[in-house]
């Protein structure tokens, strides 16, 4: 399908042209999405892997006569919310613009094309992991969670190991056999956090993508199991990088992932990683900004611990987004919602709803909130307070207390965290 060449804001820069990916074009397309991101080629089990989950229907390149000059895709996903429901997400992904067409539009007019697919598909939300932050806040994305990472100097740390923690029994497993058993671990955790992802079929094979080209000196994908009571109550997946200097051993334990059931077998978790011959540091890269892991150690400040951004939000749907959620705190009020880029949004929207549900409708009545579609996206998984972007003059309030009120609504219970990018 190709699109008719129009302006630069509602479709394509005059010249080009916009079609839906046909799966004999997949080739073109990584190729040109590679080329964007000046890396130097995947492997071939990489690419057939993102091949496998991406449904070309979903996915949209701009070219220049035959070149692909602009790549963007969606996936279709199911995100947790504070609440625990799962609603239905579009996950932004493979978006890039060759150097040669920067700046004439072509990112904005892909925009506009998959929010309006993502509107018409029925999907509240759109996602996606950001390489350049500034670029999707004028589309109305927002920060929505981050993630922790960590260099812990495991000679000197100590971890505080919960009562019970000996009772659970480790076994190192191949990651691929133990596939099935993992992910259903990762499911059962799916609804417990804002953020995660409920993994599609195709998708169990992305955590375990191991290609040599990018283990950067370490070993291959390791996975230890836990149970407890003889049943699977957790796993980690990890592997090793051998160094050795003048005083002997100094390796690292760069983990992969770990997910566990119960305290005690996350804990037994983290000490086989901590105790693992031969090394003395454990790299962390992706965990929650409140995971326990930070009440067990014995020194905060050997962890080396560091916050970043990683996942976007984009309300599609205002309406449906705000109430697809609960609210920790019972709220009614009045927003007055500025999105430009998606003007069916704009208005008043009153929100009414605590713990166990909520309601987000049309309304006339006087705004108690201001705030744009952006501010809204950042709080939604409830890991930004309202009131820290009312201090930096994103968000006014219309009605004295309704600042309070509305961010002690939208706070979680706990932090929101996206396990894995896409």
């Amino acid at each position: 399908m190709t699109l008719e060449v129009t302006d630069g804001v509602s479709g394509v820069p005059a010249g080009l042209s916009m079609r839906v990916l046909e799966p004999e074009g997949w080739d073109a397309f990584y190729d040109a999405l590679e080329r964007a991101f000046g890396g130097g080629a995947e492997s071939a089990e990489e690419r057939e892997v993102w091949r496998s989950v991406s449904n070309c229907d979903r996915f949209i390149g701009v070219y220049d006569g035959n070149d692909v000059v602009g790549t963007a895709g969606v996936f279709s996903f199911r995100l947790t919310v504070p609440g625990g429901e799962s609603v239905r997400a579009g996950g932004v992904t493979m978006v890039s613009v060759q150097p040669t067409h920067r700046r004439r539009g072509v990112l904005r007019s892909m925009m506009r094309r998959q929010l309006d697919d993502i509107r018409a598909a029925g999907e509240p939300l759109a996602m996606l992991t950001a390489s350049e932050p500034p670029i999707y806040g004028r589309f109305g994305y927002g920060n929505a969670s981050d993630q922790l990472s960590a260099t812990i100097d495991t000679g000197r740390v100590r971890l505080a190991l919960p009562e019970g923690t000996d009772r659970v029994r480790l076994r190192i497993a191949e990651p691929v056999e133990v596939r099935g058993e993992c992910e259903r671990i990762y499911a059962a955790r799916v609804p417990s956090r804002p953020g995660m992802l409920a993994r599609q079929p195709g998708w169990e094979a992305v955590p375990i993508l191991d290609p040599p080209s990018g283990r950067e000196g370490a070993s291959p994908l390791l996975c230890v199991t836990a149970e407890l009571d003889g049943k699977l109550s957790g796993y980690a997946r990890y592997s090793v990088k051998s160094r050795w200097d003048s005083a002997g051993p100094n390796g690292s334990v760069v983990l992969r992932d770990l997910e566990a059931l119960d305290p005690v077998s996350g804990a037994a978790l983290w000490d086989f990683l901590f105790g693992i011959d031969l090394t003395s540091t454990l790299v962390v890269r992706n965990r929650p900004s409140d995971d326990p892991l930070l009440h067990l150690v014995s020194d905060i400040r050997r962890c080396r611990v560091a916050i970043r951004d990683s996942c976007y939000i984009r309300l599609v749907d205002v309406g449906r987004a705000l109430a697809a959620r609960t609210y920790t705190a019972p709220v009614d009020v009045v927003l007055d919602v500025a999105d430009s880029f998606c003007p069916w949004n704009e208005g008043r929207w009153r929100l009414s709803g605590d713990a166990k549900g909520a309601a987000c409708e049309p309304s006339k009545e006087p705004a108690d909130l201001a705030l744009s579609v952006r501010e809204l996206a950042s709080v939604y998984l409830g890991g930004v307070p309202l009131t820290a972007l009312a201090g930096a003059g994103r968000v006014r309030e219309l009605r004295q207390g309704a600042l309070a009120e509305a961010s002690a609504a939208f706070r979680g219970l706990a932090e929101p965290w996206l396990p894995h990018g896409f």
